[in-house]
């Protein structure tokens, strides 16, 4: 199964869901996020997420055909989220504020949604099994547009010269560090004011100096 797959198991969708149908898709929905999030895909069972929604598992199968479908649900929502930020770019702006925008924006979504960061990074982790024909169809020729993009802003000379591709990786490496590595963060910086507004400070100085033709 993967994205591109429309599964038989959601039952409860086929038709247009009462109000007690839609509340319990999202308490399955949100609890399987955490249980995903947390113990990765292999790692999770329909058992946690039953715990977590407060249904039993019959229940959970009613709405949703296993753990696969729920996992690939999860993503498929995921996705256009996670490319949002990308998509903002404004190929007629000012370089660096656009890409310093880009920071920000991957920033922000590392802080307020760790969950979903974490649920990316489990499924790339693993190769990409579910996830791999939505990169391939969606996010690969937003990503070839957008170094394309930035490899004229440099040929312009408007930012510094660098590899367009490494540059981008650069910005996911450097903002989801801040929900992947969540725990270890907390630990060795406890003040949640000083982490985030540090994280933001200090990237922003980093792209900005790193840009600067």
């Amino acid at each position: 199964m993967d994205l591109k797959t429309v599964t038989d198991s959601t039952k409860a969708a086929k038709k247009a869901p009462s109000r007690i149908q839609q509340r319990n898709r999202k308490l399955i929905l949100d609890a399987a996020l955490e249980v995903f999030s947390s113990h990765g895909y292999r790692g999770s069972t329909l058992d946690q997420i039953a715990s977590g929604a407060g249904l039993s598992k019959p229940n959970i199968l009613y709405y949703f055909g296993g753990k696969e479908d729920i996992h690939v649900t999860l993503l498929s929502q995921l996705m256009e989220t996670w490319l949002d930020p990308l998509k903002e770019m404004d190929p007629n702006g000012d370089p660096i504020e656009e890409l310093i925008g880009y920071v920000h924006r991957k920033l922000d979504m590392a802080i307020e949604l760790p969950r979903e960061s974490r649920l990316f990074a489990n499924e790339i982790l693993q190769g990409a099994p579910r996830m791999e024909p939505h990169l391939v169809a969606d996010l690969n020729p937003l990503f070839d547009d957008r170094t394309s993009v930035i490899a004229n802003w440099m040929e312009q000379g408007k930012i510094a010269k660098s590899d367009p591709a490494h540059l981008i990786f650069s910005i996911w490496a450097t903002t989801q560090h801040y929900a992947d590595f969540a725990a270890q963060i907390q630990v060795l910086m406890p003040d949640k004011e000083r982490r985030e507004l540090g994280a933001r400070d200090f990237l922003t100085q980093l792209y900005t100096k790193l840009l600067t033709p």
